[in-house]
């Protein structure tokens, strides 16, 4: 059996689809434990990563899980897997980690993750995304009301990545045994690097819409990030996107690799949500 936490997620969902698709059982661990949305097959159990205790009884008979970052029983949950037999350990981690300070908080709880896997006693593999297409459903709102989409750091690059592969490369890694992955940390992104503009531009040609793009400046972006997220969060990531602390546009060829076929294009991407912006 495997557990895959934040089932519900857009990257969750996407590791439960895959391991489903490959005839392995699989336990969809959320907060509400629903079934919807589910594939056949898979068994849905309910659990908040917040309070170890809630999530026990979901780790019977596992031998694998994947693991969300930075909630407060990460340690306690990864004990409770080990004492019930599961022997490996995949965590969704972060591109921030290489050469990440520890005083941005983002990288910080990341950082603070991979240790609590690596000193768990279970096999472990991270997965080190870079920024996810799925982030640009927060332009949907903006695309229901007209055709300008308004988003912040207007000059950054990124080779950003379709969960789906993240899900097809987790779920390989989770049912491998006895391969290079255990102890590994897994670079992984898109096929190539676009600004905000670039995914405004192959999304207009994909929903037929002549799109327009619009850059904040640092001010307005600073006021936006401060209205939804707490301070040190926005604070993390003006390091990474104005002071320039991260760079995710390198392709990496890790997903290829591990599962022999190229990543999914940002306009792959696009047709199969266009739905999500109408």
């Amino acid at each position: 059996m495997i557990l895959v936490t934040g089932a519900t997620g857009n990257v969750g969902r996407e590791v439960v689809r895959a391991v489903a698709a490959a005839g392995a059982p699989v336990r969809a661990l959320s907060r509400s434990g629903a079934a919807d949305g589910l594939p056949p097959g898979a068994e849905a159990a309910a659990g908040d990563l917040n309070r170890a205790d809630s999530v026990r009884a979901a780790l019977s008979g596992v031998q694998a899980l994947f693991l969300l970052p930075g909630y407060g029983a990460q340690r306690e949950i990864l004990a409770a897997a080990r004492a019930a037999g599961a022997r490996r350990v995949v965590l969704l981690s972060s591109s921030s980690i290489p050469g990440g300070e520890e005083s941005n908080a983002v990288t910080r709880y990341m950082m603070e993750a991979e240790a609590a896997a690596r000193e768990s006693g279970l096999a472990w593999t991270f997965l080190r995304p870079c920024a996810f297409m799925s982030n640009t459903l927060e332009w949907a709102d903006q695309l229901r009301k007209g055709d300008v989409v308004r988003a912040a750091f207007p000059g950054v690059r990124a080779a950003v990545l379709d969960p789906y592969d993240i899900g097809e490369v987790a779920a390989r890694v989770l049912l491998a045994e006895g391969t290079g992955y255990d102890g590994q940390a897994l670079a992984l992104s898109g096929p190539e690097a676009l600004t905000p503009a670039d995914r405004v531009r192959i999304l207009g040609e994909v929903l037929g819409r002549p799109l327009r793009f619009e850059g904040l400046s640092d001010e307005e972006a600073r006021a936006d990030f401060s209205a939804r997220m707490p301070q040190p969060y926005v604070e993390a990531f003006f390091r990474f996107y104005v002071d320039g602390t991260l760079d995710e546009s390198p392709v990496r060829d890790t997903v290829e690799k591990v599962t022999g076929r190229a990543p999914r294009t940002f306009s792959q991407w696009a047709v199969e949500h266009a739905g999500a912006f109408a």
